[in-house]
């Protein structure tokens, strides 16, 4: 089964203790895609302008990713700047460039709207509920028209500026992927288990909890399950790591084709190892040449690490 992904593909100039990069690869879908790719087909549904070097997402075509869907608009693309303290997981925004990004209307086509998993990344909450609306097939084989599997991640620029919208869009979604910070932001709270119970009576059936080097939480109506970050001796840029993460879990969902609690365990697994990928290197490069026998290894240490 394929996942269709709404988010963004941009420039980021990043500083790390480790070093920086300037306008190197980014974006939400990006990442997303590149993590998710090893596991199952993805379309992607982004904007970039002109200035867009197209041939950067080769290695994503090379792995059944379709980018037909990214829509190339006269002007810049997105951009983001970014500097990261010594320990790796607090972080300073210097520059945000909307570009063409803003005003951003993503159109599905008729084949975006079969697919029975889809992640809405970090966007506008109107925008991502129409995206749902799209989404609507009434000729789904359980006849219920909407996607059998429907993530999204938000921030706190739409927490604090358009929560009665975002809360429209999480009575909509099954599962909210969100950092410790945020989740806590979200209910106005001040302990995560509080905090993943009050998000779950807003709609979503399940709620992961990034907490960065720290590992991730998933809270259901039924379950609760944690697991750490994967060990990684030398993190060399963080950005991107949360979207990864939503790749490998989506992916592992999308291939799977389960959608019950232990999948959502495993799937848990399956994000932090591909998250444990992107932090080794700058932009997508890791991801570029990472091998799916690299992913099966580390797979199998971290089962190795976490199981008694």
């Amino acid at each position: 089964m394929g996942i269709l992904v709404v988010g963004t593909v941009a420039f980021d100039s990043v500083k790390t203790p480790e070093g920086e990069a300037n306008d190197a690869i980014g974006g939400s879908a990006t990442y997303f895609s590149a993590a998710a790719s090893f596991y199952a087909p993805v379309d992607v549904i982004a904007v970039v302008g002109n200035d867009f070097p197209l041939a950067s997402l080769d290695f994503l075509r090379e792995r059944q990713v379709d980018v037909s869907g990214l829509e190339v608009k006269e002007g810049k693309t997105f951009r983001w700047a970014g500097e990261y303290a010594a320990n790796m997981n607090d972080r300073r925004t210097i520059d945000t460039q909307l570009n063409v990004f803003s005003g951003f209307k993503p159109v599905l086509a008729e084949r975006h709207r079969t697919h029975d998993h889809v992640f809405l990344a970090n966007l506008d909450p109107d925008v991502q509920r129409d995206v749902l609306t799209q989404a609507y097939c009434p000729d789904r084989p359980d006849r219920s028209g909407r996607p059998g599997v429907v993530a999204c991640d938000t921030m706190d620029f739409w927490i604090e500026g358009q929560r009665t919208s975002l809360l429209s869009t999480l009575s909509g979604v099954d599962v909210l992927i969100i950092n410790d910070s945020e989740a806590l932001q979200l209910v106005d709270g001040h302990n995560l288990v509080r905090a993943a119970e009050r998000i779950l009576e807003l709609g979503p059936r399940a709620v992961v909890v990034k907490r960065g080097a720290h590992g991730a939480t998933l809270c259901t109506r039924d379950a609760w399950f944690g697991i750490p970050s994967y060990p990684v001796a030398d993190v060399v840029d963080p950005t991107g790591a949360g979207d990864t993460f939503a790749g490998g879990f989506m992916g592992y969902l999308a291939r799977s084709g389960e959608t019950g609690v232990g999948a959502l365990k495993r799937a848990m697994v399956h994000g932090s190892v591909m998250a444990s990928f992107n932090v080794e290197d700058f932009s997508v490069r890791r991801l570029e040449s990472l091998t799916e026998a690299e992913i099966t290894d580390r797979h199998d240490r971290f089962m190795e690490m976490i199981t008694p």
